[in-house]
C-alpha cells in the first residue's frame, strides 16, 4: 500500500511528532483558558466517536465476525486484564498513598480496561484492531461485574457500591455501538456506489488529525481539573509509569504464553496496558466531596497513559516484530493506520 500524498501524507509520516504537538498544545489551552474546560470535556465523547468510526472503517465487518472465534486471544485478553492487571495492582496498593481517595482513585482507574482509543493506539503500532474490537464486549460486561468485587477486596464493602451500569451502558453506546453501526452503513454504501467509496477514503485519511484533535481535548478539559492538587498527583504519577512499564512486559509475555502471532500480540499488550479513564471519571467526580481526590487521581492517568501510549506506538513493534515484511499472515493489514516510520 502506498504512502498517502499531501498534508494528510505527511501527517502520517510524522505523526509521533503530531502527537506530541497535540499534547502540549492540549496542556497550554488547559492552563490559558481552564474555564474551557467543562465545554471541552463535553466535546470528549463526539471527538472520540468520530475517532472510533473512522477506526472501525477500517475493520470490514466479515473480519469482526471472524475475530470473534478468537478463543486463544479472548482467553489471553481476559487473563491480562482481571488476573495479571489485579496482582499487579495488588503488589503496588500498599505502597500507595494512605489517603483513601486517593488509593480509590488508583483501584477504579487501573482494574478497569480500556475499550476506545486503545483501538486506535493499538492499530498505530500494528495491532490487530479487529481482534480488540471483537473483545470490548466482553471487556465491558466483565468490568462490570469485577470492579465491585476487586473495590471490595482491596477497600471493603463500604466503597464497592460507587460502580454503577449507567457510565460503561452509555460508553458502550456512543463509542462503541453508533460508531460501529455507522461504519458498517459506509462500508455498504462504498461497496455499492463510487461515492461511497471516495467517502470512506476520504475519512480514511483523517485518522492522524482526530486522533491529534482526540488528544488535544482530553489534556485541555482534564488539566484545568488538577487545580492546586499537584501533590496529590505528584505521588501517584510513579505507580502510573511503573503500571505502564510492567505490563508492557508481561503483555510480551502472555502472547508467548498464548502462541499469539506478532499483530495479536501487540493488541494484547496494549489492552492490557490502556484503562478505561474515560468511563470510569464520571464514578470519580459522583464520589462525595470527601473523596473529591479521586476524580483528580484518575485524570493524572489519563495524561500519563497518552504520553505512554505513544512511547508504546514506537516500542513495541520493536519488542514484538512482525515475522515478515509488516503485513500479517492472512494478507490484511490489522491497524487503522500504519506504524510510525522509524
Amino acid at each position: 500500500m502506498s504512502q498517502s500524498s499531501g498534508p494528510a501524507g505527511a501527517m502520517e509520516r510524522h505523526q509521533v511528532a503530531v502527537y506530541v504537538g497535540a499534547l502540549v498544545a492540549g496542556g497550554l489551552v488547559g492552563r490559558a483558558a481552564p474555564g474551557a474546560g467543562p465545554g471541552l470535556e463535553h466535546a470528549l465523547d463526539p471527538v472520540l466517536a468520530l475517532l472510533l468510526y473512522v477506526t472501525f472503517l477500517q475493520v470490514p465487518a466479515a473480519d469482526l465476525l471472524r475475530s470473534l472465534r478468537a478463543g486463544r486471544f479472548l482467553t489471553a485478553t481476559l487473563v491480562a486484564n482481571f488476573v495479571v492487571v489485579p496482582l499487579v495492582v495488588a503488589v503496588m496498593f500498599p505502597f500507595l498513598p494512605a489517603d483513601q481517595a486517593v488509593r480509590l482513585g488508583v483501584l477504579l482507574v487501573l482494574l478497569a480496561p480500556c475499550v476506545d482509543y486503545v483501538i486506535v493506539f493499538s492499530g498505530l503500532a500494528g495491532g490487530s484492531s479487529r481482534r480488540l474490537l471483537a473483545a470490548t464486549p466482553l471487556l465491558l460486561l466483565a468490568q462490570m461485574i469485577l470492579l465491585p468485587l476487586f473495590l471490595h477486596l482491596f477497600m471493603g464493602s463500604g466503597l464497592a457500591d460507587v460502580v454503577e451500569a449507567g457510565p460503561f451502558i452509555e460508553a458502550f453506546l456512543v463509542l462503541i455501538v453508533i460508531p460501529l453501526a455507522l461504519a458498517w452503513l459506509t462500508q455498504a454504501w462504498a461497496a455499492r456506489r463510487a461515492a461511497g467509496r471516495k467517502a470512506a477514503d476520504a475519512m480514511g485519511t483523517t485518522m492522524v488529525p482526530l486522533m491529534a484533535a482526540t488528544l488535544l481535548t482530553v489534556v485541555a478539559s482534564q488539566v484545568p481539573q488538577l487545580g492546586d492538587s499537584l501533590a496529590d498527583v505528584g505521588r501517584v504519577v510513579p505507580f502510573y509509569l511503573l503500571f505502564l512499564l510492567v505490563m508492557a512486559f508481561a503483555g510480551l509475555a502472555l502472547a508467548r504464553l498464548f502462541r499469539l502471532g506478532a499483530h495479536d500480540g501487540r493488541a494484547l499488550v496494549f489492552t492490557g496496558a490502556t484503562r478505561n479513564s474515560l468511563v470510569v471519571l464520571p464514578l470519580a467526580l459522583a464520589l462525595p466531596d470527601a473523596l473529591a481526590v479521586a476524580a483528580v487521581v484518575v485524570v493524572t492517568q489519563t495524561l500519563v497513559e497518552v504520553i505512554g501510549m505513544i512511547v508504546y506506538v514506537r516500542t513495541i513493534p520493536l519488542l514484538l516484530p512482525a515475522a515478515g515484511a509488516g503485513a500479517p499472515a492472512d494478507g490484511r493489514r490489522d491497524g487503522p493506520a500504519r506504524p510510525p516510520r522509524r
